[in-house]
């Protein structure tokens, strides 16, 4: 190898172990592996990513040594709640007089089902003084021998306080048992909820510490230096001690891995990511280059656990056509793996001859409108990656592309029962397809407030070409495959950044408290691994709920990217001007920093002032910023200050929602500083002087500034 550093992801399927290796130089695909997710052997899926690995780092002609990053990606916590396969936990509520009555009618949290019909297994002990000793360690065995396995402790208020639950966790460690406290998982109130969230974290706990140890002990064994980083539900990783204690972060966290490719591989700013298996689509927001999260609902009831928000549709490129009055009337949800069937358009065009179509139920239960071909080789499914194929849209090199031949024999038959041709039947199923994918879509669109120029539509997973191209021409947004769609979920493990989210209740939040709380999460990523170079923290303030919320990603390392791969100002005009829908010698240049350019066109408007649409491109050609009117300023770092005050003076906007400060970025060398979370003018000053601290004084600095209607 050229280059022997690699950055290497893992993401453990329900089916399958996949691994990839990315060139830490140039954050290219330089070889993958593939094993079965070994649920069954002794180690559990810590043997089948140990052996993909190895495969990997075979395949590649690497050694252990040479791996500079190491992550993966895991479904384990997410199928144990799905499957009931958890913990006993033991939950000791803390309090005397009214807070007593308040944390015993915790003791009903012991009807969460995990699936229908299934309790999680939970058994409540109250303890009045945590201070006393004797009666914390009585209740401590109580529970233990009741069968607890993880001991969770909980008392109102413990986020401003939790020497109570301190104690407890103390006492409950001496007794040799896992424990946690509510206050541990989230600094949020809502004593329910958070104590709800403590208990989820504790049941999968043990099952995901016996995981972490054996894949930590089996990597270093086979002589990986590197330290061991695990996906986050939000998109991120984590170091494996953080996953140690809320392993709740890793539940739900597949998708996450797939949308963390279309950010660091595609690049993409502003749009719309598309995971597509077999049987389904998982449809996540990214804009304004972060991914979309929200409170993730766990065994049926919301968390304080913030997952990516994903949206999941019946439709795969295995979904199988339904028929209904000799039309295709849908398609979906069941699909041919379910039905047992092979696909027809990867079928030999000689099994294929005398085909005709029939209908089945593909379960017992299910309606029998499924549409199959019969024909000289057996049964197959017609299925959205036969229709994809039969009209031509899979590229030859995609992991969907099936014998041209074989898709259109499969969709003539289906054409001849519906009294049309080939395209005609292609063309209706597919129609049918993306239907349900399309009306997701276009609300997550307009719940997100995307701006419309700068949307890119992005497939991603093996059945991506059956759903994403048709769907693009549809709603009239440019749309791509991602490159190695079929791996982009180790890819995005490989390449996700170190993530940390911080979230504290302070009524009337002050400058110091928020840039505190900013301080906090980056110094937490800082302690995970990432470099201080690399480190952005996006703050919001939220003023209804009076919490503050710091989100901090850094990179685990400086990348130092081959710079010949970067665009050349005459291309990353012509990338600008797409997207402005503008001449390219129409737009301007309005600013430079060293990884950025500011493009802007400005457009007069009848009887009102022009309005101001700008673009900031980096220098891969990636949109990273979109305003449809916004105010530049270029500065440095000494007079930053001085500009934005003024700049906040002249455009803070005045009316019955209160006083607001625009929504403002600073970008600075290499990074963009969001303080779009921020209403409040002096706290938005703190954080940008957070921001600028221990800079060079003559460093450009240039905001972007847009105001709040």
């Amino acid at each position: 190898m050229s280059n022997p550093r690699i950055r290497v992801g893992i993401d453990v399927g329900g089916t399958f172990t996949d691994a990839v290796a990315i060139d830490a130089r140039t954050m290219q695909l330089i070889g993958q592996a593939k094993v079965p997710t070994s649920h069954h052997h002794v180690d559990g899926v810590a043997h089948g990513i140990i052996e993909a690995l190895e495969r990997l780092l075979d395949n590649v002609g690497a050694r252990p040594d040479d791996v500079a990053f190491l992550a993966h990606g895991t479904t384990q916590a997410t199928n144990a709640l799905l499957e009931g396969d958890v913990a006993a936990v033991g939950l000791i509520g803390i309090g005397s007089g009214p807070a007593a009555t308040i944390t015993r009618h915790l003791a009903s949290l012991s009807k969460l089902q995990t699936t229908p019909g299934k309790q999680l297994p939970l058994t409540y002990v109250h303890v009045a003084d945590p201070t006393d000793g004797p009666a914390v360690k009585a209740a401590v065995q109580q529970l233990q021998q009741a069968g607890a396995q993880v001991i969770v402790a909980t008392e109102p208020f413990s986020v401003d306080l939790s020497d109570g639950e301190d104690e407890v966790l103390t006492i409950a460690r001496e007794n040799g048992i896992l424990a946690t406290g509510a206050h541990e998982i989230t600094s949020l109130y809502g004593l329910r909820k958070r104590t709800r969230t403590a208990i989820v974290n504790a049941a999968i706990l043990p099952k995901m510490l016996t995981t972490a140890d054996l894949v930590d002990s089996s990597i270093s064994k086979a002589g990986v230096t590197a330290p061991l980083m695990v996906m986050r539900c939000d998109g991120g990783v984590m170091s494996l001690d953080e996953m140690r204690r809320r392993p709740l972060l890793t539940v739900l966290s597949g998708p996450a891995a797939g949308v963390a490719g279309a950010l660091m591989q595609e690049r993409v700013s502003e749009g719309i990511f598309l995971e597509t298996g077999g049987t389904s689509t998982d449809i996540s927001v990214i804009h304004g280059g972060k991914v979309a999260i929200r409170y993730a609902t766990i065994l049926g009831e919301q968390s304080y656990l913030s997952a990516l928000d994903v949206r999941t549709v019946g439709i795969g490129g295995g979904s199988m056509i339904r028929l209904g009055n000799g039309a295709v009337t849908s398609v979906g949800p069941r699909s041919a793996h379910i039905a047992g069937l092979p696909y027809a358009c990867f079928a030999d065009p000689q099994d294929l001859q005398n085909a005709k179509v029939a209908t089945i139920s593909p379960m017992a239960d299910d309606p029998d409108d499924y549409a199959v071909i019969d024909a000289s080789g057996g049964r197959f499914a017609i299925t959205m990656t036969c229709a994809a194929n039969a009209l031509g849209l899979v590229p030859e090199t995609d992991f969907a592309y099936a014998n041209p031949t074989s898709a259109q024999l499969a969709l003539a038959a289906l054409a001849q029962s519906l009294g049309t041709d080939v395209a005609g039947a292609a063309t209706a199923v597919l129609n049918s397809g993306i239907q349900p994918v399309r009306a997701v879509v276009e609300r997550m669109i307009r719940d997100y407030r995307l701006e419309p120029d700068a949307i890119r539509l992005v497939g991603g997973g093996g059945g991506a070409a059956s759903v994403l191209p048709h769907l693009s021409q549809a709603v009239g947004q440019p749309g791509v495959i991602a490159d190695h769609n079929e791996v982009i979920s180790p890819i995005g493990v490989a390449l996700a950044l170190i993530r940390e989210q911080i979230e504290r209740i302070i009524p009337g939040a002050g400058p110091e408290q928020i840039l505190a709380v900013r301080n906090e999460a980056a110094q937490a990523v800082l302690a995970e691994g990432a470099a201080p170079g690399a480190i952005e923290v996006e703050v919001t303030v939220d003023a209804q709920t009076n919490t503050v919320r710091a989100i901090a990603t850094g990179a685990s390392e400086l990348r130092t990217q081959d710079r010949s791969h970067h665009l050349g100002d005459d291309e990353l005009r012509a990338i600008a001007a797409v997207s402005l829908r503008a001449d390219p010698g129409g737009i301007e240049v309005l600013a430079h920093t060293v990884a950025h350019t500011v493009f802007g066109v400005e457009r007069p408007r009848r009887l009102r002032r022009p309005r101001h649409f700008i673009r900031v491109v980096d220098s891969d050609g990636v949109i990273r910023l979109a305003s449809s009117d916004a105010r530049i300023e270029i500065t440095n770092v000494s007079g930053a200050l001085e500009t934005l005050r003024g700049l906040l003076h002249t455009t803070t906007t005045y009316g019955d929602g209160g006083v607001r400060a625009p929504a403002v970025h600073l970008l600075i060398g290499a990074r963009i500083a969001d303080l779009t979370g921020v209403l409040d003018s002096e706290s938005l000053l703190a954080l940008a002087q957070g921001e600028l601290s221990n800079l060079p004084p003559d460093e450009t600095v240039v905001a972007i500034v847009e105001p709040r209607s």
